[in-house]
């Protein structure tokens, strides 16, 4: 009797150890990979560089072969007409403001990496005022040396009512 005492207790510890480790794991989650913090970091410059209209610097993310199809978009696009969504807009004299940018998930295996994430931003006119929306945006970024550059992605407005 008392040793099967001493194998429950030895189990109850065993357990009580697991579920410590387990819950530790899930609010600490493996810190990010140096790829996947330099993605992030491309991902926050891409809007800084659409908010300053530095059209340039923003070019230089994207791959030469590049595929995507923006929300904005009727039809997919190639990386000369990257740009037409920014131009369509101060075009007509609106700002670029970004405003929450807010990760989803990022997957690097190799060369290749994918990025989720949703953005807040505003088109604001002479006047500052301008809607607030939300896209989710999903690119795909490729490896090329030491440079990462995105080769394909797509967006999409964040619906009214959440997704059930």
């Amino acid at each position: 009797m008392k040793r099967s005492v001493y194998v429950f207790i030895a189990l109850l510890g065993l357990l009580t150890i697991a579920k410590f480790t387990l819950a530790s794991e899930t609010i600490n989650p493996a810190p990010p990979s140096k790829d996947e913090e330099t993605l992030w970091k491309l991902e926050r410059a891409y809007w800084q560089y659409v908010q300053d209209n530095d059209l340039s610097a923003y070019s230089n993310l994207w791959h030469k072969d590049f595929l995507g199809w923006p929300s904005v978009s009727d039809v997919p696009v190639h990386k000369n007409h990257i740009t037409d969504w920014i131009t369509a807009q101060t075009s007509k004299g609106l700002v670029f403001k970004t405003g929450e940018f807010k990760p989803a998930a990022i997957q690097v295996t190799g060369d290749v990496a994918t990025v989720y994430y949703w953005i807040t931003l505003q088109w604001l006119d002479k006047d500052g005022r301008g809607e607030a929306r939300t896209l989710r945006i999903t690119h795909a970024w490729l490896k090329t040396g030491n440079d990462w550059q995105i080769i394909g992605g797509m967006s999409m407005p964040e619906p009214e009512t959440p997704r059930k």
